[in-house]
């Protein structure tokens, strides 16, 4: 026999159930509404539909699995070695949670290819990732590329006015020569392999692909393979812009 929905006591705020599901860490509302159309959650006992408001008053669960509420917030950064998968997807060998191994569940803001190391950003807040990722934000991710030959100036002009990929130019972006083979490059989007597309359009390999810088949070001091939690300087930068970026995008759509 199932359980009835109660009604949340007066004063209650009820959530969309997606919403609930990446406010507590566990996947991203598109993720949530696959669980859902699935059969795989339950409110109260009762199988979940699209569009559903719960509150603190409800019973969640997951695969059986009762999801509490209240789950504080985390935010880590993790200095991803070459070889390890950025996916949630348990069965994938060395994918970055399992690399972790964090208590909480948390899931990848962004990703890095395989193929590539640096900065990466993790958390349980679902909310914030989109503000973090959006492209009319401007958002900037510094990275240090090593190619397979010498390249010249020309190369680095044509790289930082845009090029061709996939179809569609991508946005003007700053880079810096360090050395023959080697140069940093600051991106405020996040095409799919764009760096490695990028090159390539241009006649190059790359060979080393290390991101070194997400907004203002880097790998200072943080080696290969390690993780730590965001400081309360860096969460506060980090709110910082995001409320900043948020709030000019929502006076545009309003203007």
């Amino acid at each position: 026999m199932s359980i009835l929905r109660n009604s949340p006591p007066l004063g209650v705020d009820k959530i969309r159930i997606n919403k609930f599901f990446t406010e507590h860490g566990i996947c991203s509302r598109r993720e949530a509404d696959r669980l859902i159309e699935a059969g795989r959650v339950t409110v109260n006992a009762t199988v979940a539909k699209l569009g559903d408001q719960v509150s603190t008053a409800d019973v969640i669960a997951c695969d059986g699995r009762v999801i509490p509420w209240g789950q504080a917030r985390v935010y880590i950064k993790y200095h991803k070695p070459v070889g390890v998968t950025t996916t949630s997807e348990s069965h994938i060998p060395r994918n970055i949670i399992s690399e972790i191994g964090h208590p909480e569940r948390i899931f990848p803001i962004g990703r890095l290819d395989k193929d590539s190391s640096g900065l990466i950003l993790l958390t349980n807040d679902g909310d914030i990732v989109n503000e973090i990722l959006r492209t009319e934000f401007g958002h900037e991710r510094e990275y240090e590329v090593g190619l397979d030959r010498p390249y010249d100036q020309s190369f680095l002009d044509r790289l930082a006015k845009g090029v061709v990929i996939l179809g569609k130019k991508t946005q003007p972006c700053r880079v810096q020569r360090l050395s023959p083979k080697r140069f940093t490059i600051i991106l405020t989007e996040g095409r799919n392999r764009q760096i490695r597309r990028m090159c390539q359009a241009l006649g190059y390999r790359v060979v080393a692909l290390h991101r070194v810088r997400i907004m203002h949070v880097t790998l200072a001091g943080l080696s290969s393979g390690r993780w730590k939690p965001l400081t309360t300087e860096e969460q506060r930068d980090l709110f910082r812009a995001v409320r900043r970026s948020s709030a000019s995008h929502e006076d545009a759509e309003h203007s």
